[in-house]
């Protein structure tokens, strides 16, 4: 038997999981941290990932120690401490600031299908991270990411293109990502030896 499943997430020992929904043959790595986010099908995260207000697309490589959707204090005010709005772990009559939380919910960050998130890399929230694109190591990421597009450094900026437009757009509308399971098992081969064009060619249409 597989040891990725349909009906259930892959979820190793010391993970913190709230509110957060998980698509088919999805992985959690040991001591990661998942709230308020969801998972589509076949995606996964190593160790120690730390993943709030996201939504992640399908096939989402998201490597260990990577943080998405990095929670920001407010700076505006007089003190940026979250004894403004975790008031209650601090006063007996107190209540926590839930607009503040509601509102930082709101701010998702969006992982397209087909991405890799390189180890360690932290992704903020409301970027959008496009199909197909590559975040480097240790990158810190602020900006939207075009689609098949690899970005590094701090702040992360374009380094170069994973596929030419021409080759991103057709993979984009051939869309193999929501092709079922079987469907991918049977081109698995292809997907093994086929270059991006090649592997349109015989696929398109």
């Amino acid at each position: 038997m597989p040891r990725l499943q349909p009906d259930q997430p892959f979820i190793h020992d010391g993970c913190s999981i709230t509110d957060s929904t998980f698509g088919a043959y999805t992985e959690v790595g040991q001591g990661s941290r998942i709230a308020h986010s969801s998972f589509g099908d076949y995606s996964y995260c190593d160790r120690y990932a730390d993943i709030a207000n996201a939504t992640i697309g399908k096939f989402a490589n998201i490597a260990s120690y990577t943080r998405i959707g990095a929670t920001d204090h407010p700076l505006e005010t007089a003190a940026c401490h979250h004894f403004l709005y975790r008031s209650s772990d601090y006063w007996d009559d107190a209540e926590v600031d839930e607009a503040f939380f509601v509102h930082r919910k709101s701010r998702r960050a969006i992982i397209g299908h087909d991405t890799w998130l390189g180890h360690n890399c932290m992704i903020k929230p409301e970027v959008t991270v496009g199909d197909g694109a590559v975040v480097a190591s240790g990158a810190i990421v602020t900006k939207d990411v075009a689609p098949y597009t690899i970005v590094a450094g701090t702040p992360a900026k374009v380094m170069r293109l994973r596929q030419p437009k021409d080759i991103a757009e057709r993979l984009i509308a051939l869309a193999w990502w929501d092709w079922d399971h079987a469907r991918l098992r049977a081109a698995l081969e292809d997907f093994r030896a086929l270059k991006a064009e090649a592997f349109l060619e015989k696929y398109e249409g």
